[in-house]
């Protein structure tokens, strides 16, 4: 005859002690005899019975010895248990903590796919830890003050410190999935090259050129939407010490801003510390290091000498011009009509039909 064994896998956390008891009733064992078989004061026995003492490995081992019921169940079963118990525990403790999931893009993050829909303030508090790779606020707050203090930006910054958290932490999740060499300036260098060569193509071209080129530098390349109340356009910051990540929001839609912002951000990468954070925000304060970055992606895009040429004595710049000139740089010109505007000589409401300009498509 075939004998069969099934394994008990209940549903929900039963108390160890409550089996150990109903299966000594049944077998008319005592607790005091049965301590006595295990060679464990009837204290210890009581105490287990009750759910105030825990069963150990040694425990389940005489456990299965008088009662020829494997260990591995006792220890299964005081593991759920206690793992319930500390659940209930924790979600005792996240009831202090609804303001402070409340004060995050919530129905944004949801709408994304970010994390599910809450069941309530208290789900909602377990969810975001989830999203943020924390085991508790406290530990969040930690994590975030540090990398707060790391970020380079100005005291004017108005974005909320929350959705920033939730838009970094996106930008990190889609990096993680994004696998790069060890950093490598040189090719990186060389690769930037190759990317402002991309700004005249379509965005299903030079996405996922522009991420390959760079995973192969040891860069990784994410753009993630912005969320409600940040005012970002982008930011650069290192993982490791071997992989970097810049992370686009194509906040302005426009083309000639979001190559202006990689370009800056690629120049954080190149020129800046490991250490810092660089968080750029519109209309905000700029220090020495982000007048750098803005040089670094400016030349970059289209060298000065280049630009001196071009504008020296013009007051004029008219469809047919700006895309000539766009032409002999192999660049968009949207970008040059950008860089027009921005330095004002040209209104900013002039040639932007010559932008290209983007949506997000997301699936939700």
């Amino acid at each position: 005859m075939v004998m069969q064994t099934h394994s008990f896998r209940p549903d929900y956390a039963i108390p160890p002690g409550e089996i150990l008891e109903e299966t000594l009733e049944v077998r008319g064992i005592k607790k005091v005899e049965f301590a006595a078989r295990c060679g464990r004061p009837a204290k210890t026995i009581s105490e287990i019975i009750a759910g105030k003492a825990a069963i150990t490995p040694e425990t389940a081992i005489q456990f299965e010895r008088v009662l020829d019921i494997p260990a591995r169940l006792w220890l299964n079963l005081e593991a759920k248990y206690r793992l319930r118990l500390a659940e209930q525990t924790e979600k005792e403790e996240f009831v202090k903590y609804h303001e402070w999931a409340n004060s995050f893009p919530i129905r944004e993050m949801v709408s994304f796919g970010l994390i599910s829909k809450p069941a309530n303030q208290t789900d909602a508090v377990e969810k975001l830890l989830d999203f943020l790779g924390v085991g508790s606020v406290q530990a969040w707050e930690k994590r975030f003050h540090e990398c707060a203090i790391a970020y380079r930006r100005s005291p004017s910054f108005q974005s909320a410190p929350q959705s920033v958290a939730a838009w970094l932490r996106w930008g990190e999740r889609q990096a993680d999935q994004i696998e790069c060499a060890a950093f490598n300036e040189h090719e990186f260098r060389n690769a930037l090259k190759e990317i402002r060569l991309l700004t005249k193509e379509r965005v299903k071209v030079f996405r996922p050129r522009m991420v390959q080129l760079c995973a192969a530098t040891g860069v990784a390349v994410t753009l993630v939407p912005d969320l409600p109340r940040t005012r970002l356009s982008g930011a650069a910051r290192w993982l490791t010490a071997d992989k970097a990540l810049i992370q686009l929001s194509l906040r302005h839609k426009s083309d000639d801003h979001l190559w202006f912002t990689f370009f800056h951000e690629a120049g954080h990468i190149i020129l800046h510390g490991k250490k810092d954070v660089f968080i750029d925000e519109e209309n905000t304060e700029e220090d020495e290091k982000e007048k750098q970055a803005d040089r670094f992606a400016t030349n970059a895009l289209i060298p000065y000498a280049e630009w001196r040429k071009f504008t020296a004595g013009r007051r004029l710049f008219s469809k047919a011009s700006v895309s000539a000139f766009a032409a002999t740089q192999d660049i968009a010109p949207g970008v040059v009509v950008g860089r027009l505007q921005h330095e004002g000589l040209i209104p900013h409401s002039h040639l932007n039909g010559l932008k290209k300009w983007f949506e997000w498509t997301v699936k939700t």
